[in-house]
């Protein structure tokens, strides 16, 4: 395997550290996009941007972008990862600290998941610049909008375009080498309680508390670390005007998730009836969605890209760990949709917190990983 230069991690470094310095929250992709879609233009690469956006909540498309194999039927596979982040709560200021990136400020680094966008421009720079060796397999490389808030920007993908038999994104937060053999169904539940307003201290007995309904609703309802594979969370919950005006409006947003999706539908349906018991009993009324935000799945023991990503994890010196994940990403997108993908932890540390960091060596160990990724794929049938 070709190791990557130091002229390549450097650079590496470099990029990682300015995509996450542009802040691209879900929904404000457009600079990182822009940053993506120049970089590839500078390496000679022809690249475009979909029409995504609008439909997935964005000001940018997915970015997509081929290389070319040195043999023109040695297969191609894809290589994935999205360019939002969640919100970031204090200016973005990447600095290397005792080995690792993390932010200056207190908020996010973005390292979920530009560490795995900085290897994807890496790749693009050793096998599509001018000059450059061709990758030994083909390589498609796909850069995803509002990945953090429903997979949308993955969902909007026309997978016609794809000449890929399987891809991979790099899109778990745990050490580099681990594989999310499984990943859970995960419902949505939006629900909005209607009540009567009515003066608090004038006329209480004339109003009707949404808010007291909606908690009525939440003691009922089991709630945390179900079983070993399932989870239910209510995260929000607003309502209300003024201390002194009984609500007449609030709204709930909760989620259930999990590896069974009988037992997810099951629980699903327990919170609703939960909502339901308790307007009627507050003499209220309930608006309530329910959405399917993804599919889960789980890869089976000797699908070909779990073989092709365990002999690419151990050309590296990782030895591959199988794991179930409580989490979602892109390929949920893409296999819900008949294309086998499979997610590969970046090694990032803490995201989605504020001391969000990733090591160095996870970071160029990652890109590591995707070389050999491209390499072993061109040495077996893609």
């Amino acid at each position: 395997m070709r190791r990557a230069t130091d002229g390549e991690r450097e650079q590496l470094n470099d990029t990682f550290a300015a995509l996450c310095a542009i802040e691209s929250p879900t929904g404000d992709e457009r600079g990182v996009a822009d940053r993506v879609l120049a970089e590839l233009t500078a390496i000679g690469l022809q690249a475009d941007e979909d029409g995504s956006g609008p439909l997935a909540g964005a000001n940018a498309g997915n970015v997509f972008t081929r290389i070319p194999a040195a043999e023109s039927d040695a297969g191609t596979i894809l290589l994935c990862a999205h360019m939002d982040t969640v919100p970031p709560l204090a200016p973005i200021e990447p600095v290397r600290v005792d080995g690792g990136w993390t932010n200056a400020n207190e908020g996010i680094l973005g390292a979920d998941d530009k560490a795995a966008l900085a290897v994807l421009l890496g790749l693009a720079g050793r096998f599509g610049a001018a000059g450059a060796l061709p990758p030994p397999v083909g390589l498609e490389l796909l850069f995803t909008v509002s990945e953090e808030t429903g997979l949308h920007g993955a969902k909007g993908f026309d997978l016609g375009r794809l000449e890929s038999r399987f891809g991979y994104v790099f899109d778990h937060a745990t050490p580099v080498g681990e594989i999310v053999i499984a990943s859970p169904t995960y419902h949505r539940i939006e629900a909005v309680v209607h009540g009567r307003a009515a003066h608090a201290g004038v006329r209480p007995e004339e109003g009707r508390s949404a808010i007291v309904a909606a908690a009525r609703a939440i003691a009922a309802m089991e709630l945390g670390r179900l079983d070993a594979e399932t989870t239910a969370n209510v995260g929000t919950i607003a309502g209300g005007t003024a201390t002194n005006v009984v609500p007449e409006r609030c709204r709930i947003e909760a989620e259930v998730r999990g590896h069974e999706s009988a037992r997810v539908q099951a629980e699903t349906t327990r919170i609703v009836d939960a909502l339901q018991d308790a307007v009627n009993a507050e003499e209220c009324d309930l608006d309530v969605i329910v959405t399917t935000m993804f599919e889960g799945y789980r890869v089976a023991s000797r699908a070909p890209e779990l073989e092709l990503a365990e002999r690419a994890l151990r050309a590296c010196g990782y030895e591959p760990k199988p794991i179930v994940s409580g989490g979602g990403s892109d390929a949920n997108a893409f296999r819900a949709r008949g294309f086998p993908c499979l997610n590969l932890a970046d090694g990032t540390e803490h995201n989605h917190e504020p001391d969000e960091r990733i090591s160095v060596d996870a970071l160029e160990g990652l890109f590591e990983v995707a070389i050999a990724l491209v390499e072993q794929a061109g040495a077996a049938p893609a």
